[in-house]
C-alpha cells in the first residue's frame, strides 16, 4: 500500500481532562426518565477493546475525555487529532505517561484517549495532555476514490488493509451496519471532526446486523454511506469507522462512529472477521 505519509506535518494539540455534566434526567427510546452516567471525566473501568453494549450507561467514553475550553482551539483540537496519534501527559501525578486517542465526539466535542489504568489512578480532572497529531491530509495513492480522515498513518499500517489491483480498498470489519440504523450526527456538515450513532433502538435490527458483539474501538462499515463532505445517504457508497463511545438510552443514538475511511463510489469492500479492533491493532487490549 503506497501512501503519501512522507509529505505529512506532526503537529501539536492540547487539552485538558474534563469534568462530566449532566443535567439530571434522561428520557429514553421507550418513554423512562433515567440518570446515567455520559461523556467527560476519567472512566477507569470501561477501555477501548471492552463491550459498548449493555451497559447502565449514556454515550460514555472510555479511558479519558479532554477538551480544549478556548473554541477556536478545541476546534483544532478535534480536527487535527487523529486515531491512533500518540497523546502524553504534560501535568499533574500522571505527567509523562504515553497513551493513544481512540475517537473523537461530535455535539460535546471532546477527544478520547485511551491510557493504562495505573496510569488513570493518578490522572484528575484539568491536567493537561498533549496529542501528537499526525493523519490530516493522508492519502492512499493507489486508492485514488478513497478518502482518509481521521487515521493516524501508523494504525493504518497495522489494520490488515490491502489494496486490490484496480484500487479497491479491502480492510476487515466487525459488522456491517445499513445507512437506515445511522441517526444522531446526520446531515453534519463534515465528518473531519466528531461522529455519528448507529440506532440501536429496534430490536429486529439489533439482530439481524449483530449488534449486540460491538466494542469500544471496532472497526465498522457502514452500506450506502456517504461522508467524504459531511454525512448522508448515498446508495452504492462505503464508509468505514471506528466505535468511539458507549450505546445510548435517547432515541436516534447508540454507538459512535468516527469515519476513517470513505468511497462514495464504493471503492471500499469490507470484509467482515471475528475480530477488527484497534485495542489489538494497537497492542493495549486487555490481558
Amino acid at each position: 500500500m503506497k501512501t503519501n505519509v512522507d509529505k505529512l506535518a506532526m503537529v501539536s494539540v492540547q487539552g485538558e481532562i474534563t469534568n462530566p455534566r449532566l443535567a439530571g434526567y434522561r428520557i429514553t427510546a421507550f418513554g423512562k426518565p433515567v440518570v446515567l452516567p455520559g461523556t467527560g471525566g476519567i472512566t477507569y473501568n470501561i477501555q477501548v477493546g471492552d463491550s459498548c453494549m449493555g451497559l447502565q450507561v449514556d454515550h460514555v467514553e472510555p479511558g479519558v475525555t479532554i477538551k480544549n475550553f478556548n473554541e477556536a482551539e478545541n476546534s483544532g483540537l478535534s480536527i487535527l487529532a487523529c486515531v491512533g496519534n500518540q497523546a502524553r501527559v504534560v501535568s499533574g501525578d500522571a505527567k509523562g505517561a504515553l497513551g493513544y486517542v481512540t475517537g473523537t465526539h461530535g455535539g460535546c466535542e471532546h477527544t478520547i484517549i485511551y491510557f493504562a489504568p495505573e496510569d488513570l489512578e493518578k490522572m484528575a480532572v484539568g491536567d493537561k495532555i498533549l496529542v501528537k497529531s499526525f493523519g490530516a491530509g493522508l492519502k492512499i495513492e493507489d486508492c485514488p476514490d478513497v478518502t482518509v480522515m481521521n487515521l493516524d498513518p501508523h494504525l493504518l499500517q497495522k489494520m490488515n488493509a490491502s489494496v486490490t489491483a484496480d484500487g479497491v480498498l479491502e480492510v476487515p470489519v466487525a459488522v456491517e451496519v445499513p445507512a437506515y440504523l445511522m441517526g444522531s450526527g446526520i446531515g453534519s456538515s463534515t465528518a473531519y471532526r466528531g461522529d455519528y450513532d448507529i440506532m440501536t433502538a429496534d430490536p429486529v435490527a439489533y439482530e439481524q446486523f449483530n449488534l449486540g458483539k460491538l466494542r469500544f474501538g471496532d472497526i465498522v462499515a457502514l452500506r450506502d454511506c456517504d461522508t467524504t463532505f459531511g454525512r448522508g445517504y448515498l446508495k452504492g457508497a462505503v464508509t468505514v469507522g471506528v466505535v468511539v463511545h458507549s450505546d445510548c438510552v435517547l432515541a436516534g443514538h447508540g454507538p459512535g462512529v468516527v469515519t476513517l475511511f470513505v468511497s462514495s463510489t464504493g471503492k471500499i469492500n469490507p470484509q467482515v472477521v471475528e475480530k477488527a479492533n484497534i485495542a489489538d491493532y494497537l497492542g493495549i487490549a486487555r490481558k
